[in-house]
């Protein structure tokens, strides 16, 4: 006898309805390890340059995953249909922010960074709310090039992960890009062969593949989980809030960067899960959901938030859009940023399982652009906006140092770095030395 259909289990290319558990978990612990390097480096960055202590650096990190979980799910359950954006994104700390953070952090202090955080949350809000009049600066060219820059910029990021992140001993050694490569064909092999959940569950199968290829070549590091503490939450103002003018605009002109690269976010999360361009309301919703997570986050110590466009690229090859995945992993983020301990358990994943799994993720991020690029006619004048938009756009992050010399904000007059040789000039550099250079 076949169920009625109110009992049937939600199908997961649906928005709505909780699917069977057997596909629950595994998707949405996917969506769970796809972030949380994203999630935790930022603040472990920020810390580290702002010389934070032991407890204090925990803490920064724990808020970093519960921003993350709360922004997740503001994102899929809006406020009114104004605050959140009712698509299936994960929004939570960025990499996106981190150099103007470091920049902030070395010349000043963490509390400075907090305020200059509510000062570009704002600013979203602002960008949110008129984004239907500025839309139409935004069509599917300019979004397309702006998904499919991100792509690119993506893929050294990966390839560092890959190698086994930059700076870690070991890097660049046989045993990571072993890990890596396995990792990365584990992946392939699912996705193009595998059935069911294991086709779409294919990223966590991989990096559960490469996790434990990394832990018999002892490539795992536990010391973190035994010194980790079972709970902790931070006070409302625990770091403080100072206000800096200039601090505030560099942050704020991030954010506004940052607000164009969530349009093409949601865009790409819509094209490639549910084959249509999202609605101005899904658009604002979301922006000003980041702005609003940016500014109450700032109070308890999280770093400013966007969309992670390494699980939109999940959405983009799996088609899972249903909310209940993306609550469940919102959940497990939760609980991990109110539990010290397994905060630390989720940071043994190696780099090299992490830059496996992902660099397929960025691919398709990249193709997702160029299918939005090509979707209408693609003239002579198209080519030229695209062609150049790319070169600037990635050229300049491959050229350290090419917009800080003199006459620029930095002009590294405050940290003492020479953008050419890479060596400090004078007596202090204060932002090195907080770096460990």
């Amino acid at each position: 006898m076949t169920p009625p259909k109110s009992e049937l289990p939600a199908s997961v290319f649906s928005l709505s309805g909780v699917p069977p558990a057997g596909q629950l978990v595994p998707l949405g612990l996917q969506h769970v390890v796809a972030a949380i390097v994203g999630i935790i480096t930022p603040a472990i960055m920020v810390a580290n340059t702002c010389s934070l202590s032991g407890a204090d650096r925990t803490l920064l990190i724990q808020m970093s995953l519960i921003v993350t979980a709360l922004a997740t799910l503001l994102q899929l359950y809006t406020i009114k249909h104004r605050i959140g954006s009712g698509l299936p994104v994960v929004m939570g700390i960025s990499f996106a922010y981190v150099p103007t953070l470091l920049a902030i952090g070395g010349q000043f202090d963490l509390p400075t960074i907090l305020g200059a955080e509510i000062a570009g949350g704002c600013v979203a809000i602002l960008f949110g709310i008129f984004v239907r009049q500025i839309r139409r600066l935004f069509p599917p060219l300019i979004t397309g090039t702006v998904i499919f820059t991100i792509g690119l910029s993506l893929y050294p990021t990966a390839v560092k992960y890959m190698a086994g992140g930059a700076g870690s001993e070991g890097f660049g050694g046989l045993k990571n890009w072993a890990v890596a490569l396995t990792t990365l064909a584990v992946v392939i092999v699912l996705q193009n062969f595998g059935k069911g959940v294991l086709k779409l569950g294919a990223i966590l199968w991989g990096m559960i593949v490469g996790y434990i290829m990394a832990l018999l070549l002892g490539m795992v590091d536990f010391s973190a989980v035994a010194p980790a503490g079972w709970f902790q939450l931070a006070a409302p103002l625990h770091f403080g809030i100072r206000f800096e003018l200039s601090a505030c605009i560099s942050l704020s002109v991030v954010y506004v960067i940052n607000a164009v690269q969530t349009i093409g976010d949601l865009s790409s999360t819509t094209m490639g899960g549910m084959d249509r361009m999202p609605t101005d309301r899904e658009l604002s919703g979301g922006i000003v959901a980041q702005g609003v997570v940016s500014i109450l986050g700032a109070l308890f110590g999280g770093l400013p938030a966007a969309t992670y466009s390494q699980n939109v690229g999940i959405v983009t090859v799996n088609r899972v859009i249903n909310r209940a995945v993306f609550a469940f992993a919102s959940a497990i983020l939760l609980v991990a940023g109110l539990v010290p301990k397994l905060s630390a358990v989720l940071t043994t994943i190696p780099q090299a399982v992490i830059g496996g799994a992902t660099i397929s993720v960025f691919a398709t991020i990249t193709m997702t652009g160029i299918r939005m690029i090509t979707s209408e006619h693609f003239s002579v004048r198209s080519s030229t906006v695209v062609g150049l938009s790319v070169a600037l756009g990635v050229g300049i992050t491959q050229v350290s140092g090419s917009f800080q010399g003199p006459g620029f904000p930095c002009g590294h007059r405050h940290c003492g770095y020479h953008p050419q040789s890479g060596a400090p000039q004078g007596p202090d550099p204060p932002l090195l030395k907080k770096l460990g250079r």
